[in-house]
């Protein structure tokens, strides 16, 4: 009878081919000291970022110039380090890792002429390494099926819902070619916003259900962005309109929402 996988064993089974973006919500959850990665290429420590974080092979983004790009292609294939320092649960001291690795690809960042991409594969995986990502995995997994089972309406943000979320009464929304404008959330929800904004000037073309939009709302604990489809627009006063628009997954904001329902049902303060 086969043994059952725990552990780091099975975090690598399950995640093994799976990459987190190094948004600031993994960077946050994972506790990665930006100030304390490094790629150790040759004689050289290059100051680097999660671009996409692995358990077989990672991407990390590093500013640096056309010349100096060309410069470390001789590295390819060759033996480099990684140091790399998470803090998962914020004990008094992060876990440092040094990873040795591959250098397997140096490119360009799309539309970023001074950021580089290096593509890095792991000889081994450190196993409280593995633990700590696969958590975080499991965490994303137990937000996107919250999200996916959610059919609640949207929570009227009143100053006193406002406060206890950590909102901090500050959003923007960006549709079409159209600069960022400031919005009045009404109701927010895992999968639906409710906001008012001013109308658009003759000029610019109204937003029409379908069309995509992407927002920024400011909390306390995070800053969430999320792209949106609007789903209906209605005119309230002259100058003012009200929109509805569905969510796409943010686990940011899933979070928060969840954490608000458990501390008013709980009747606990805010954290």
């Amino acid at each position: 009878m086969a043994g059952v996988i725990s552990g780091s064993a099975q975090y690598y089974t399950k995640f093994a081919e799976q990459t987190i973006l190094g948004n600031y919500y993994a960077i946050s959850k994972l506790g990665i000291d930006r100030a304390q990665c490094f790629l150790k290429i040759g004689g050289y420590l290059i100051l680097c970022t999660p671009f996409q974080l692995g358990f077989k092979r990672s991407i990390f983004m590093a500013s640096i110039s056309k010349k100096e790009m060309v410069f470390f292609q001789r590295y390819i294939n060759t033996i480099v380090g990684l140091s790399i320092s998470l803090n998962p649960d914020k004990r008094p001291e992060p876990v440092k890792f040094f990873l040795r690795c591959t250098l397997n690809t140096i490119g360009q960042m799309k539309g970023r002429e001074n950021v580089g991409l290096f593509v890095v594969n792991y000889k081994s995986s450190p196993d409280e390494m593995v633990t700590m990502m696969g958590s975080f995995m499991e965490t994303l997994e137990r937000l996107k099926t919250l999200y996916d089972e959610d059919a609640s309406s949207p929570i009227r943000m009143t100053p006193a819902i406002s406060k206890a979320m950590g909102y901090n009464v500050f959003a923007t929304v960006t549709g079409g070619a159209a600069p960022p404008k400031r919005m009045q959330v009404l109701g927010l929800a895992p999968k639906q916003i409710e906001y008012v904004e001013a109308a658009p000037p003759p000029s610019t073309p109204v937003l029409k259900n379908g069309a995509q939009v992407a927002y920024q709302l400011f909390f306390r604990q995070y800053r969430v962005s999320v792209n949106g489809t609007i789903s209906a627009s209605e005119p309230l006063r002259p100058g003012i309109v009200r929109n509805t628009a569905a969510l796409e997954f943010s686990p940011e904001l899933v979070e928060i929402i969840e954490d608000f329902r458990y501390n008013s049902q709980m009747n606990l303060p805010p954290e």
